[in-house]
């Protein structure tokens, strides 16, 4: 007689046999792979060869023509940040509307004229140098001694601020989409119809997504991070643990909005509808590419209030300055309310077909 499993370990089993099934369902359709794991690689290559170390920025400035223009160009050509060509007066007027050079030096009796377009900040840029290195050769000096040094120092650069907000925008989307969508594409198919004649709970139905996030970040984490580390010099002055478990409170949260999300959504393009009304606000305004703190001041309570916030600035503090887990107690347990009422709602409401 076949022995039969005491409810527990049924329970148990029906658990592992969902993951089991998450997990080859995952690893079946390249587009989920892609998305996890080589669209952070093209991220990474895109942003080492946009951010990888350069020259100096020098300006391209054009000197008018005429029986001054050697000297004056001569005189610029001793500032390192300028390129000096000398054009004909239609040339030189070609070349600002083209934006291939920044400001034209007219030379004069009584001096130079400068031409240049006042909305674009590179003609203000163009202007200053130049007017700087022909004053100086003039006979210009400053009373205050003045020295240039300049720092580049990892974890100031905007790549070493953008790399967190990569991360935390990979697990939102992760979340919402691979979690929501998968579970509307589940319900349209009736394949989780057919589970509501199993004996299933729908609690045990979502940890099993759940556990699929997590075991995902232990490796789409470390490997964006290194990544960045080896491409870009990114430091990495936290602890792993930390920055695991902290990415581990946002897969979670996140997969709770995706959840939530589509509990009851029973077409494709309602569920994504849903999840760009709740993502873009996040996307501009958590700090995924640039500071949340350039919105005005009246604002700043509710982004600070957004999981997306909250999970990014935790990041950038464990990641680029080494703050620990607890420090960032605060933040987490934002992220982790939007999740676990998000599990609340969302279960309550939750139906199969």
């Amino acid at each position: 007689m076949k022995n039969e499993l005491s409810p527990g370990a049924a329970r148990l089993h029906a658990f592992f046999s969902i993951c089991q099934a998450n997990f080859r369902l995952f690893f079946r359709e390249p587009e989920a792979v892609f998305w996890t794991f080589l669209f952070p690689l093209m991220l990474s290559a895109a942003l080492g060869l946009a951010f990888r170390q350069k020259p100096a920025e020098v300006v391209p400035i054009a000197v008018l023509a005429g029986p001054q223009a050697e000297a004056v160009a001569t005189r610029l050509k001793t500032h390192p940040s300028l390129k000096v060509s000398v054009e004909d007066a239609e040339r030189a007027a070609l070349d600002l509307r083209m934006g291939r050079v920044t400001v034209i030096v007219a030379p004069g009796e009584d001096g130079v004229e400068y031409r240049l377009d006042p909305s674009r900040p590179d003609s203000a840029l163009g202007q200053r140098l130049a007017d700087e290195a022909l004053q100086v050769e003039a006979g210009r000096r400053d009373p205050l001694p003045t020295r240039r040094k300049e720092v580049s120092e990892p974890g100031g650069r905007y790549v070493d601020f953008l790399l967190p907000g990569i991360i935390g925008m990979n697990l939102m989307n992760a979340g919402l989409w691979g979690v929501g969508f998968s579970l509307v594409d589940m319900r349209i198919k009736k394949l989780l119809k057919r589970m509501l004649a199993t004996p299933l709970r729908r609690s045990d139905f979502v940890a099993a997504q759940m556990a699929l996030r997590l075991v995902l970040i232990c490796v789409e984490i470390p490997f964006v991070l290194l990544v960045g580390y080896w491409l870009l010099g990114v430091p990495i002055r936290g602890a792993w643990g930390s920055i695991l478990l902290a990415g581990a409170v946002g897969a979670v949260a996140f997969g709770g909005v995706g959840m939530l999300l589509a509990s009851r959504a029973t077409r494709i393009e309602t569920v994504m509808g849903l999840m760009n009304m709740v993502s873009m606000p996040m996307l501009l305004c958590s700090g995924v590419f640039f500071s949340s703190e350039r919105f005005p001041e009246i604002v700043q309570p509710v982004i600070r209030a957004l999981p997306l916030t909250a999970l990014i600035d935790a990041l950038r503090a464990i990641v680029l300055e080494g703050s620990t887990l607890a420090s960032q107690g605060g933040r987490l347990v934002v992220v982790a309310l939007w999740g676990a009422a998000s599990f609340v709602v969302g279960l309550r409401i939750f139906r199969w077909n």
